[in-house]
């Protein structure tokens, strides 16, 4: 199942991208045998100012047709690791071929495109960043990953 992280802006060189860059490659690394991957990032950038309106038709221009759609939201449910790397395990093993993970920008997503989404996800109550959510979201996939395969990265 190949994974797509589309989101609004624009990771410029930094250790934000150095981290999304390094849990991906290891991701892809892990996940090749397991059938998850590869994963890619997809970034859009409203340049006209639109709002989350604008933003929300350029992420769904960038989800690939026929994707599931994991919307990143406070609002959404929060899961444990184990339990997202069975959701993907789930999707995998039911043939999805693509999922797309959805990251808005600093205002979050528009509500239309939550609403569309098949599945919502909350990294817990607290609101982060956009572009740490991409990291946080990059480590969780590599995490997932691990744990299917039995490594002893995840010690929980």
């Amino acid at each position: 199942m190949r994974v797509h992280l589309c989101v609004v802006g624009r990771l410029r060189g930094g250790p934000e991208n150095d981290l999304v860059s390094d849990y991906l490659t290891r991701f892809d690394r892990t996940g090749r045998a397991l059938g998850l991957g590869p994963a890619r990032v997809v970034e859009v950038e409203d340049k006209k100012g639109g709002g989350k309106g604008a933003e929300a038709a350029l992420l769904r221009k960038a989800v690939p047709d026929g994707a599931l759609i994991c919307a990143l939201d406070e609002r959404g449910t929060a899961m444990t690791s184990p339990d997202f790397a069975g959701l993907l395990a789930d999707k995998r093993d039911q043939g999805r071929g693509d999922i797309a993970f959805v990251i808005g920008g600093a205002d979050g997503l528009d509500p239309g495109l939550v609403d569309q989404a098949d599945l919502t996800l909350s990294f817990g109550a607290m609101v982060w960043p956009h572009m740490l959510a991409r990291v946080m979201l990059a480590e969780q996939l590599y995490r997932a990953a691990s744990i299917l395969a039995g490594s002893p990265y995840h010690r929980a």
